[in-house]
């Protein structure tokens, strides 16, 4: 139960208490940690602050990863409150509308480096951001999806998104090992999430992913949380550059 105690962990990327960020936040407080959390404009505030008080979170600081600054002031204040980092969680993604229901090959030069920007570049910053504060080593996530490795009808332009992330991730994993620092990719399977609702026709993905599944059902957030609270804890230690499905195995489907 307290496999992460006196762990610090900053997690990225709550929208509100359905997000796979929150699930995961959830489950690293449960297991000891302390946590910072950002929110990504004012207007998110109002939905995430009460949840980060909920977890007692030591820090709550808005992140908007296009804007440089924020990043810098993130940082500047994990240094000054703890001085360590033990655990990044990387849950944000992000393509315009216009681009993510059309066809990949139809995608905008801007729209494509945007998504690319935001949904991939933006987690190895903040790896680089982490870096030096995780001096005792240390776990960074990211998260991804099914669509990454196979092609998702109406997924489109993130499918080839997210594959970059899965390779950024093994590159970093390899480049912060001698450091001691693991990094993984979590690919939950289909999920009612705020950020699945751009998807078109996601309650259908939602129903063929429960139908196909071994399992008969669809992974939770709480699966995901707790994938993540192993994959931070010692006994992950020499687990690095995977990616982990938590999908009831739909996966492994034919």
């Amino acid at each position: 139960m307290n496999a992460l105690s006196g762990r610090k962990a900053l997690v990225v990327g709550i929208a509100n208490d359905r997000s796979i960020a929150w699930g995961i936040a959830s489950a690293l407080r449960a297991a000891g940690a302390e946590l910072a959390i950002t929110y990504l404009n004012p207007k998110a505030e109002p939905h995430v602050r009460p949840l980060a008080e909920k977890l007692g979170a030591t820090l709550v600081a808005p992140l908007d990863v296009a804007k440089p600054e924020e990043e810098d002031a993130l940082f500047a204040a994990i240094t000054r409150s703890w001085d360590r980092l033990d655990v990044l969680v990387h849950s944000i993604a992000y393509a315009p509308r216009e681009d993510l229901h059309g066809r990949v090959i139809d995608t905008s030069a801007e729209g494509f480096g945007l998504a690319m920007d935001v949904s991939v570049h933006s987690f190895a910053r903040l790896c680089r951001r982490a870096e030096p504060l995780m001096r005792s080593g240390g776990c960074c996530l990211t998260v991804s999806y099914y669509g990454a490795e196979k092609v998702i009808s109406t997924y489109n332009m993130m499918g080839p998104v997210k594959a970059a992330l899965e390779a950024t991730a093994r590159e970093l994993a390899s480049e912060l090992g001698p450091r001691g620092v693991r990094v993984n990719v979590l690919s939950p399977g289909a999920m009612a999430t705020r950020a699945a609702g751009g998807i078109a026709s996601f309650d259908d993905m939602l129903e063929e992913a429960a139908e196909r599944s071994p399992m008969g059902r669809l992974a939770t957030i709480e699966d995901v949380g707790a994938t993540a609270a192993f994959l931070a804890s010692d006994g992950a230690r020499s687990i690095t550059g995977e990616t982990i499905h938590v999908d009831a195995g739909y996966h492994i489907m034919g």
